[in-house]
Parts: structure tokens; sequence; C-alpha cells
């Protein structure tokens, strides 16, 4: 068994073009440390829905540069298969650690494929890879970015010629062209071929997202902005000035890329302690609204001043962000379909049904959200955003930041501010309260052992509330494809435990639904919301045995 290891750890350091990985993995070999050495060739990461992602390093367990390979080798593979052999392909890429290595790569392999391939002129934000896909007409694009992770990850991210994230079947297709890579040495890697775009596409971007605001309307909110230490910044300032925004004060200490993070354990606005230096800059400048985006800046982070709350400033949950500029869209008299991943708070439903508006639930992540038929707005709770889907079909940070900008300003103007008009939607709709049972975890045998005691045993009740009827998503239904999650209606609320497809966590998402007969009964409406949630959680991370 030793041997073995050693053997295929060896056939792969034989093949690795990387220097660094190349060092890395040899002292493993020469201290023999066989532990180490088997969690890194216990397998292959696995290419999914979500493509790529994973820790830095050597071995097929890790993302590297021979995963990278042989990852576009199979993405070109398909696309021959397809017809598309001589297609265009876009790859983008973040300011991670091996980001610009991976894009490079991924173009050197597209080359030498026949394919034609260009690469955007520096590291920005994933939507405008998005954009640039439908923009020059590619066949397909990849993005090489691991979004919020941790520092030492990066990823791989495949769009097809739609502008959207790949779906089942491709993504098992894909991952079956990858698997047949036999060795890297019969993957042609040329080391030139494919161009590097200049400012062209970026400013086809800027331009376009103009057009996700109402001509004259008031755009007076004074803004902190924060990037997370990613590739956001010159592209919002810019988008803000051309629609004519102050210049959003930027929190200095988290303005520019840095692949380290150093500011923040993770670089995810929803993560403790994430937007401290944020709140810490909102109090020195006192703007109107505090934005976040992630280090990829496909997701968008709001906060509000809230003198009820430490500090004065609260985040707002993604499913209270989604929902206001749902109604903002509404007020503009948009026409359309609104849709929304299952694990988003039913308000949306009721906000489109109220507008007579179309409105579709889907499976999680915009993969599935951008494939609506005639969608005008999609979103999901974990901060994503589609306000533009003829721009861009996946979630948008930069035009998600421009929207709420603009309805910061349009109740400004009014003397009114987010917060009033979340009261307005709890009155007219009911107050819909969202939370989130996150357990991140080591071993990932946890999340599969809770899968199944909930399997094994459906909670007939949760905080006191009976549970009404439960679904094993797996089995899909008559509306959604199969998944792996868990779905429970309750008198009054929904639960819905999944695995996370990008991180090693067990997600469970928790709303309640309380009617509010008037504005003087929010208060005792939040208090029992909150009793509730909080009853939920812990009778689910019971049932769970987490």
């Amino acid at each position: 068994m030793t041997q073995d290891l050693i053997a295929r750890a060896k056939a792969w350091l034989a093949e690795d073009p990387d220097g660094e990985t190349r060092e890395e993995l040899a002292k493993l070999i020469d201290n023999e440390e066989l532990d180490e050495l088997a969690a890194r060739f216990a397998g292959t990461l696995q290419f999914g829905t979500a493509g790529l992602r994973g820790e830095l390093g050597a071995g097929p367990m890790r993302m590297n540069r021979s995963v990278v390979i042989r990852a576009a080798a199979g993405l070109a593979a398909y696309l021959k298969a397809k017809g598309q052999g001589d297609g265009l392909v876009v790859v983008g890429y973040d300011a991670r650690y091996k980001s610009a290595d991976f894009a490079r790569d991924t173009a050197a392999v597209m080359t030498g494929a026949g394919l034609k391939a260009v690469v955007l002129p520096r590291p920005l934000p994933t939507p405008v890879l998005a954009y640039a896909i439908r923009h020059l007409g590619a066949v397909a694009g990849v993005e090489v970015t691991a979004s919020h992770n941790p520092p030492r990850d990066n990823g791989y991210k495949v769009y097809l010629g739609d502008g959207s994230q790949i779906v089942p079947p491709a993504d098992a297709e894909i991952a079956a062209e990858i698997a047949a890579v036999a060795s890297l040495h019969d993957v042609p890697r040329p080391e030139n071929g494919w161009e590097t775009l200049g400012e062209e596409v970026l400013e086809a971007y800027l331009a376009r997202t103009d057009a996700v605001l109402t001509p004259g309307s008031p755009r007076t909110a004074r803004v902190v902005y924060t990037a997370m230490h990613g590739v956001g910044k010159d592209v919002l300032t810019a988008a803000f000035a051309r629609a004519g925004f102050p210049p959003p004060a930027l929190v200095a200490e988290q303005a520019d890329p840095d692949p380290a993070f150093p500011t923040v354990a993770f670089p995810n606005p929803e993560e403790p302690g994430a937007m401290d230096l944020a709140f810490e800059a909102a109090r020195a400048v006192d703007p109107d609204i505090v934005i976040a985006n992630d280090p990829d800046a496909d997701r968008c982070a709001v906060a509000v001043p809230d003198a009820s709350v430490e500090g004065g400033w609260r985040m707002l949950r993604g499913d209270e962000v989604g929902s206001l500029l749902a109604q903002h869209l509404v007020d503009r008299g948009v026409s359309g379909v609104f849709a929304e991943s299952i694990v988003s708070s039913s308000l949306l439903g009721r906000i489109a049904e109220a507008a007579g508006l179309g409105y579709e639930e889907t499976l999680t992540g915009f993969k599935w959200i951008a494939r609506v038929d005639g969608l005008r707005y999609g979103y999901e709770e974990a901060l994503g955003y589609c306000v533009d889907p003829e721009g861009v079909r996946d979630k948008d940070g930069i035009t998600a930041a421009l929207l709420v900008a603009e309805l910061a300003s349009v109740l400004k103007e009014q003397g009114r501010t987010l917060l009033d008009l979340l009261d307005d939607l709890a009155v007219r709709h009911g107050l819909h309260a969202t939370d989130q049972l996150s357990v991140r975890v080591e071993d990932l045998s946890v999340i599969s052992d809770a899968m199944r005691r909930l399997r094994e045993k459906t909670p007939t009740a949760l905080a006191g509330l009976a549970v009404t009827k439960a679904e094993d998503l797996t089995e899909g239904t008559e509306e959604l494809p199969p998944t792996d999650g868990l779905r429970y209606y309750l008198e009054g609320a929904r639960v819905i435990v999944r695995p996370s497809g990008t991180e090693p966590k067990l997600k469970c998402y928790l709303e309640v639904v309380v009617p509010v007969a008037s504005r003087d009964a929010l208060g005792d409406a939040r208090e029992k919301a909150t009793e509730l949630l909080a009853g939920i959680k812990r009778d689910l991370a019971a049932a769970a045995g987490i």
C-alpha cells in the first residue's frame, strides 16, 4: 500500500509543470509523510456544477496547475464533442494565489486544442467574465476564482455559451472528459497563440451597468465601500462615477487586492468580524449605507444605520436586500419573471404575486436561477442578485450595488430609509424572518451523518410548530430536479437542510412568517419571530445531532 502511494506520488511529480508544487511534493515523498500523501492522493477533486474548488497544493486532491490543465483539456474535449471545436473561450481570473497561472494554462490548453482563447486584461470581477461570454459570442467561459473561500483555496468555474454556469448533464460529461486525460504529456500547451484583451470588454460592461438604473433617478446616497481585499474596487468606483453617485468612501485597509486577506478570518461579508473595518469607517464618515463585495465581486452585502444594535450599524440579510430590490423594481414598473432558489425567502413570491408578475423557485445556485424563462430579476439569500439578466446571467455585485444605491437615494428624497421600506413589506405581506444554522466541519462524515439521521427520523415538530409536510429532495419534485436536501413545511415556517456545494458546511435555512396587523405591532412580531427561529435552530440541531 505504501509503495503504491509513493509510486502514484512520483508519477504525479514527474508530470507536474509547476516548480513550487514539485518541490512541495518531493519533500513529502522524501520525508515519507504518508498521512499527508494519502490525503492528497485519496482521489481527485470532483468536477461538478460548481466546477472545481479546493485548497492549493500538490496532488490530485488539491488545486494546482496539473489539475487545472486536466480540467481545461476536459472542457476543450467536451466542446469539440459538441461540434464547437473552433469556438471562442473567454478566460477570467481573480487576484488569488495562482489565479493568473491557472488562467494562462487554460488559454494555452484551449489554443493547443484548436479553439480560440482570449484572456481578460487583468484580475476582474466574475460578472465581467459572465458578461464577456455573451458579448463576444463565446462557446464557453472559465473564471478562476474561489470567491469568498479562505486564502489558501482557489477554484475553477465553467460557463457555457449562454453565459450561465454549467448544470447537469454538462458537468458529468465534462468530468468524464477530464477523467479520460491519461497524461499531461498528451495535452498540447503552446507558449502563445491566445489573445489578452484590452479595456474594450470592461468598457462595454461598464456601459451596460447604466442600464440597471432609471434615467433621471436620484443619485444622492452616500456609501462606504469595501472590496474585502478582492477585485471589485476599480470596477465599482468606475460604475458609480459613470452613474453620477458621490464617490464611495473606501475602506482603505481592504481596498486593494491581496490574496492573503490579512484583515479577515474569512473574506466573506457574512462571516463574523468581516465587516468590522467597514463599520468603523461608517461611524467616522456617517454615510447612508455600507456596501461590500466579496473578493470576486459577484456578491453584494448591504448594511444600514440602526441605533438599536451595538455599534450603530446592522448588516441586512440577503433575503432582506433581495426583497428590497424586488419591491424597487416593482415600483419602477418592470415586467417579467422574478426567481429565487428554494433556500431564499418566500417573500419574493408574495411581492411578485401582488404585482401580477411571474415567479419561479429553482434549486440552489445561479446556474439554475439564470435559466428561468423570461427572467427579469433573480436573487439568492447568500448575497447574490441578478438585476440585469440580459447583460449578466449570473449574480453581479456591481450592478446590484448600483441598484441598492439608487433605492437608498429614492428613499432618502422621501425622508425614508431601507428599514422603513422593510417595515412596509412586513405590514403588507407579513414579517418574513430568516436565519441560518451553518456548521463548518473538518470531517465530511459529520454532514452525511446529520443528513442520514434526519432521513431516518423526520422531526414531527420544531419550536412547537408541527411539521405538516416533509420532502426528501433527492427524489426531485414536480418543479425541481433531484438534489441532496430536505425540506420541511411547518405551521407558519419552513426549513431546508443541505450540504454546501462549495464549502465543507452543513447549511440549514430557516424562515418564519408572522402576520403583522399594523406598524405598531412590528415590535411584537419581531420578538415572536426571533423566539421561533431560535427554537427551530435548537430543535433542528438536536434532531440532526450537530
